[in-house]
């Protein structure tokens, strides 16, 4: 328990810091719903699974392989069904879209979970930065490619992060994408993550005049398998730190829950989350214009990918 925030109480949806996904999906039936994870294997994205299903949810899990998938979804309390997705390779990415929409899943909730933090040194897919590619475009083409499986009332949910604060002045380096001008562990990955929260923005906007939903949450700090590339000193001070200041990960999973199914979420709809709340992302993440720009830059990208 992350002791040092015991104090802070809860916000005017009487959930809060210290609340875990259980909690705030106690009393909530799910069955007969289908939600999407991506990243289901471990950390946020396992326990996100593990709870959806104790409340009757059919989870759809995917993970970089099959048999990674398979394997975590045979865990769960109710049905799962595992997909591979490699967010980094766009013929995954494809084939996973292609193989649910002939599964014909009607999907209730698609979280959008995974995702690669802090490279030390710069990498690449497809030409692109590789925490902007995987964090934002293979999550990109993932659900405008599962937009026509989304149900009436579907929310999609973006894993971003409070370290979209961390972006590059602007939010996103449309000159830099490839990282070749210039790259920074914390701040190509707070790129990433700022373009999570634009996406979820613009996202919103698209599904005006309909009852589905999008959200951009901050899970909060916790030592995952997601800083195993965040160096010694930072690995070091998340040993030390644990106990007092970084929640756990039940708490970690509940704002990406609470957005996916819980009713009061609705009113909250196109916001960006933490602790199961409204939060105020950086001035610039609000920029309509700015989102815009980004989902036309995506798409460029994404049709300049070979098939």
């Amino acid at each position: 328990m992350a002791l040092f925030f015991a104090f802070k109480s809860n916000g005017t949806t009487g959930f809060g810091y210290n609340s875990t996904a259980e909690d705030v999906t106690a009393g909530l039936s799910l069955t007969g719903k289908t939600i999407l994870v991506t990243g289901c294997t471990s950390g946020l994205g396992e326990e996100a699974c593990r709870v959806l299903s104790l409340r009757g949810a059919h989870v759809i899990g995917t993970a970089r392989t099959k048999e990674a998938a398979d394997k975590a979804c045979a865990k769960l309390s109710s049905k799962g069904t595992g997909y591979a997705c490699e967010l980094a390779e766009p013929k995954s990415v494809r084939a996973c879209v292609a193989q649910i929409r002939r599964d014909g899943h009607r999907l209730d909730a698609i979280i959008c979970n995974a995702g690669i933090m802090a490279l030390p040194k710069l990498q690449k897919a497809c030409g692109y930065e590789l925490q902007f590619f995987t964090n934002h475009i293979g999550h990109f083409m993932l659900v405008t490619g599962l937009l026509d499986s989304l149900a009436d009332e579907g929310r999609v949910v973006m894993l971003s992060s409070a370290a979209h604060m961390q972006a590059p002045k602007g939010g996103i380096q449309f000159d830099n994408l490839r990282g070749e001008r210039g790259y920074s562990p914390w701040g190509n990955y707070g790129q990433s993550k700022f373009a999570n929260l634009l996406f979820a923005r613009e996202l919103q906007q698209s599904f005006a005049g309909t009852k589905k939903t999008a959200y951009a949450v901050h899970p909060g700090v916790i030592h995952t398998n997601l800083a195993r590339n965040a160096g010694g000193v930072i690995q070091s001070l998340f040993a030390i730190a644990g106990p007092l200041f970084l929640k756990t990960i039940p708490q970690g999973a509940a704002t990406e829950v609470f957005a996916a199914v819980h009713p009061k979420a609705r009113a909250l709809a196109g916001q960006y989350l933490a602790d199961c709340n409204a939060a105020k992302p950086r001035k610039d993440a609000e920029d309509a214009a700015l989102a815009r720009q980004l989902w036309t830059v995506s798409e460029q990208i994404v049709q300049g990918l070979s098939a």
